[in-house]
């Protein structure tokens, strides 16, 4: 028998016997009834039933216990009404129709053959780096965990790529696997990510929201990635041996040859100085200032943002005078009644009852309301509003009042106008600092600029820009808020359609393929959504929730011991079980029990998230270890694989601990944009 069939089967037969040993078998209660459904929903899973319809007749099974127990002619009845009830609330929910669309994005983005490019400009612009293939076969993942979301795609076309490149060069097997896999593992948590998604749906978080906390702590994690395979490899060579001298080098055309040899090895004076008359060496003027525009093109996107960033911080808010605005609409009340009382009053009188009330009070009957004493008691809202000095200005000559009022009012109005705009506000210390830092490295890249690498510069331009910018296009209108994520979304699926257009990609066979796919991960997606809300439907009718809200809370933890406890459980489960099914069965038992500990659900979530990356890369399941297995070499082992992914599981377990400890690595951004 396989390792792994022990595994499962060893994990299956503890879990059973915990439910033997510790149900109270004599005095069951409809509460240990969910918890037995809790436990044989996971031995059932591992088992190898298919996750949503098991959770669908289970979550039926059960909810006709419970309603039975309570009232046995009607069971039947209302256990048929919340499969109806449930279904058709997860069909409306507008959050997952973003699933689809991010999905066929993905597809079709993997087809267009751009990974392929972006891996090779990569490695030879990374080729100086120790572990250069490492390090570059994680950059690609992270880009391209960011244009799809999809991590089956991910690991499956890297395997193609980059297992044969290091293989080849000496790299070890198991440093090459878990690059592979944990680089391809990204996609669950940086956006566009479908996990995100489904548990923004599951505990009622903003996805936008989501998005945006996401996205530094991915970042974070890449560079964990990247920082522990530089050092191994500089720490230990023999596991990622250098490339070749002649493998770094960059094949040059004619042209750019003879400029470097006659004008300069630095690629901008040589094209500046290739202007001039017989310094041509016979190169068209159009290639020169081409290829002259791309060098540039660094220092002009540098400086048109900061000039943007500039001029966004230094100019100071239109200051309104408030409180003369107030006092141009109470004194216009007078004239305002004489031009058109009919029109005014709906208007600006309503506001100003008092005053405009006296304006319009020509009869003696409206000053008859004020009569008593106790009428100016009821005044005292005028003497709040105005201090009455409407009051006293009607005490004038009415005839005089308004003619000197327009006159008043029409002085008053350009200073209140001159007072909005103030003096321009100094940029701060940081943007200098910024500014200077960037045009130092600015001018160090020109410094070594020479002509190999500006061709490397312009492969990384044919690949990674047309990825920039969907990039830019989905999460950008995501984040800012210009769009929602589903119309995000189906920004992203018509750009995939672009990009697979541009690169000659688009046929008939690849968007069938694409939408077969596409068809195929959503329904099981909402299928896993239609199962999960039946079956946590009948553990709450069952009681089971309270029974373990009641649990947790006798224990008397602290929020940091619940944030322990809830993850350790999260880890533990993503061994036998998939993110989808943890997100949709364990989730809602833990979300109601945040709000006791004054958890953030969204910092919640960001934890989640990271921790459910174990899901795909811990045995028995690992399904990224299985997705590599299926495209490499027979001479590479499953166990071999499962080994090169454990050193990045507790990379894992540090970022966790990096963004409990500054949450704001993941909380800074949300709150900058929308609170």
């Amino acid at each position: 028998m396989k390792k792994e069939l022990r595994f499962g089967f060893a994990l299956m037969a503890i879990i059973l016997a915990g439910v033997v040993l510790l149900m109270p078998w004599g005095e069951l209660t409809n509460g240990h009834m969910g918890l037995l459904m809790l436990a044989l929903i996971v031995v059932a899973i591992m088992l190898g039933f298919p996750t949503a319809f098991t959770l669908m007749g289970m979550g039926v099974l059960f909810a006709w216990y419970a309603y039975h127990s309570v009232n046995p002619d009607i069971a039947i009845n209302q256990t048929l009404d919340l499969m109806v009830q449930r279904a058709y609330g997860v069909m409306t929910n507008d959050v997952l129709i973003a699933i689809p669309l991010f999905v066929f994005m993905g597809y079709l983005v993997e087809r267009a053959n751009l990974i392929k490019q972006l891996f090779t400009s990569i490695h030879l612009a990374m080729a100086r780096i120790p572990g250069s293939l490492a390090v570059a076969t994680l950059i690609t993942c992270a880009v391209f965990a960011t244009a799809t979301g999809i991590v089956g795609a991910v690991v499956t076309l890297m395997g193609l790529l980059a297992l044969p490149t290091m293989l080849r060069h000496g790299y070890d097997v198991r440093m090459t696997a878990g690059c592979i896999t944990a680089g391809g593992c990204l996609g669950i948590l940086i956006p566009p990510s479908v996990l995100l998604i489904v548990y923004g749906a599951t505990a009622g978080v903003s996805v936008v929201q989501l998005y945006a906390g996401a996205f530094f702590p991915g970042l974070m994690l890449a560079g964990l990635y990247i920082g522990y395979v530089i050092i191994l490899a500089k720490w230990k060579p023999h596991l990622a041996p250098p490339l070749p001298l002649e493998e770094r080098q960059v094949p040059l055309a004619e042209w750019a040859r003879s400029l470097s040899e006659t004008v300069s090895r630095r690629a901008l004076p040589a094209l500046l100085g290739a202007f001039k008359g017989k310094r041509n060496q016979g190169v068209t003027s159009g290639l020169i200032a081409r290829h002259l525009l791309i060098v540039l093109l660094p220092a002009v996107t540098w400086f048109g943002v900061m000039g943007l960033v500039y001029r966004e911080i230094t100019t100071a808010p239109e200051i309104m005078d408030t409180a003369g605005l107030v006092e141009m609409g109470m004194d216009e009340a007078a004239p305002a009644e004489p031009r058109s009382a009919a029109v005014d009053e709906p208007q600006a009188e309503g506001i100003q009852e008092p005053p405009q009330a006296e304006g319009v009070q020509e009869p003696p009957l409206a000053e008859g309301i004020q009569e008593p004493p106790l009428a100016e008691g009821i005044q005292e809202p005028p003497l709040e509003l105005g201090v009455q000095e409407p009051p006293q200005s009607l005490a004038e000559p009415a005839p005089a009042e308004p003619a000197q009022a327009k006159p008043a009012q029409a002085e008053a109005a350009p200073p209140v106008a001159q007072a909005g705009p103030v003096a321009a506000l100094s940029a701060p210390t940081w943007y200098w600092v910024l500014l200077a830092a960037g045009t130092l490295a600015l001018a160090l890249f020109y410094g070594l600029l020479d002509f190999a690498r500006l061709e490397i510069f312009k492969m990384l331009l044919a690949s990674f820009f047309p990825l920039s910018i969907l990039i830019l296009a989905v999460l950008g209108s995501i984040v800012f808020g210009l769009a929602t994520p589903t119309e995000a979304a189906a920004v992203g699926a018509l750009g995939g359609f672009i990009l697979a257009a541009l690169y000659k990609q688009l046929n008939f066979g690849v968007v069938k393929e694409s939408v077969f796919l596409t068809a195929k991960t959503s329904a099981m997606v909402c299928w896993l959504f239609v199962g999960s809300s039946i079956f946590s439907a009948a553990f709450a009718l069952l009681g089971g929730q309270e029974l373990v809200e009641k649990w947790v809370l006798s224990l008397d933890l602290t929020p940091v011991q619940f944030l322990l406890l809830s993850q350790l459980i999260i880890f533990i489960l993503g061994w036998p079980l998939e993110w989808t099914e943890i997100i949709v069965i364990f989730m809602p038992i833990f979300i109601p029990l945040l709000a006791h500990f004054n958890i953030d659900p969204l910092f919640f979530g960001l934890l989640v998230a990271l921790n459910l990356q174990t899901a795909f890369l811990s045995p028995p399941v690992a399904m990224a270890a299985f997705y590599l297995k299926g495209v490499s070499p027979p001479h590479v082992t499953l166990n071999q694989i499962f080994a090169g992914m454990l050193p990045f599981m507790g990379i894992q377990i540090i970022a966790m601990a990096l963004l409990y400890i500054w949450p704001q690595i993941g909380l800074w951004l949300p709150q900058v944009l929308y609170r």
